[in-house]
């Protein structure tokens, strides 16, 4: 019997418009307890394939007949053979196309402001993994920051609106994901940046993105202000888009502060998180739109699918924010942190150009949830 396919498009769309859907995850325990589909009006259920070979009769009374219901399972085929057998059973379902492979990879545009003379700003929401990457539009040229490494996205989007990559960044050395910065520039010519402190072992020539830079996108007046702002990275640093919106890359979330140990670094580091959070942006316009390179959590997301918050709600409500005592602060980044991103040590070398594994070691060193923040 035949039976429905959803994408991680159809998916998302859920998630954004927050519709109801329940979820019959068919991976092991551990895979589902580590890293799941999120949404806010989702119901679950963690039932392992190897558990319902002989059937799914005993799992019937679980499964809700007024909802819609979804199968997942790692890549596709096991959540297709139980959708196949619930349906039998008279229940109409649908499974995953591509499964949790395929979630991990979805990227979702949504447009997120205007920028004088008619430019505009995008943000693309990797919604299974928290990543956000940008691309800034102006006068047939874009910018592109923070790109991850399904490239084709980017490239074939800024195609579709008629425009050139002329230049592509990178807030950071990024440790949670394979940046696709230096694939896009090879292929379209564009200028690849890189923060110099955190490139001191790349294997390649970029150029250098320091504090100050100001890297104008097509012939308006449309400027991307580097502000160097250590913490997350030594490198780390943020950009002010148009006086209007502040890329923060992975020093400051919605709900939460960059974490300062993934290079090992967090005794020596959280010093610099702690200026560049209370001085650097304490000196900033408050009606300034943060953009951050990752969320952590489905309820950052605002009604139109976005993650984005005007700095001043965030000085008045992200707790990151609001600790004036320094040892407090510390011990808040240096005891409240998550496991290491998966495979964090080799995404690094990745990213320096040391090492080039193929695409499917790529693919299995990204999976799983985003851990770039304190808790």
């Amino acid at each position: 019997m035949a039976v429905n396919m959803m994408t991680a498009h159809q998916v998302t769309q859920k998630v954004f418009n927050k519709e109801e859907l329940f979820i019959l995850d068919v991976r092991n325990e551990d895979a589902f307890e580590d890293w799941k589909i999120e949404g806010e009006y989702f119901e679950y259920l963690n039932i392992p394939y190897f558990e319902l070979l002989d059937g799914v009769e005993e799992i019937l009374d679980k499964i809700p007949s007024n909802k819609e219901i979804l199968v997942v399972c790692a890549k596709e085929g096991s959540s297709v053979m139980v959708a196949e057998m619930l349906s039998e059973a008279g229940l109409t379902v649908s499974y995953l196309q591509g499964g949790m492979k395929a979630w991990s990879e979805h990227l979702e545009p949504v447009k997120v402001g205007n920028l004088k003379d008619g430019g505009e700003i995008y943000q693309f929401v990797r919604i299974g993994k928290g990543c956000l990457s940008y691309m800034v539009i102006s006068n047939g040229e874009a910018a592109i920051i923070d790109t991850t490494r399904m490239t084709d996205i980017f490239v074939n989007f800024a195609t579709s609106k008629g425009v050139k990559i002329t230049n592509v960044f990178d807030t950071h050395l990024h440790a949670d994901h394979i940046s696709g910065g230096r694939k896009i520039a090879e292929q379209t010519g564009a200028t690849y940046w890189l923060p110099p402190k955190d490139a001191q072992e790349v294997t390649f020539e970029y150029a250098a993105l320091e504090g100050g830079s100001v890297v104008t996108i097509g012939n308006t007046a449309i400027d991307i202000h580097a502000l160097y702002s250590p913490g997350h990275t030594i490198g780390s640093t943020s950009f002010v888009v148009d006086e209007k919106f502040l890329l923060s890359g992975d020093i400051l979330f919605i709900d939460s502060i960059g974490r300062p140990d993934l290079a090992g670094k967090a005794e020596d580091w959280v010093g610099d998180l702690k200026e560049s959070l209370y001085s650097r942006y304490r000196a900033l316009s408050e009606e300034l739109v943060v953009l951050p390179a990752h969320f952590m959590i489905i309820d950052e997301l605002n009604e139109d699918g976005s993650v984005a918050e005007k700095l001043g709600k965030l000085f008045a409500k992200n707790h990151g924010l609001n600790i004036e005592d320094e040892a407090e602060f510390r011990r808040l980044v240096t005891e409240n942190l998550p496991p290491q991103p998966n495979a964090y040590q080799e995404i690094r070398e990745i990213n320096r150009g040391k090492i080039t594994p193929e695409e499917e070691k790529q693919r299995e060193m990204e999976i799983g949830p985003n851990r770039c923040a304190v808790r």
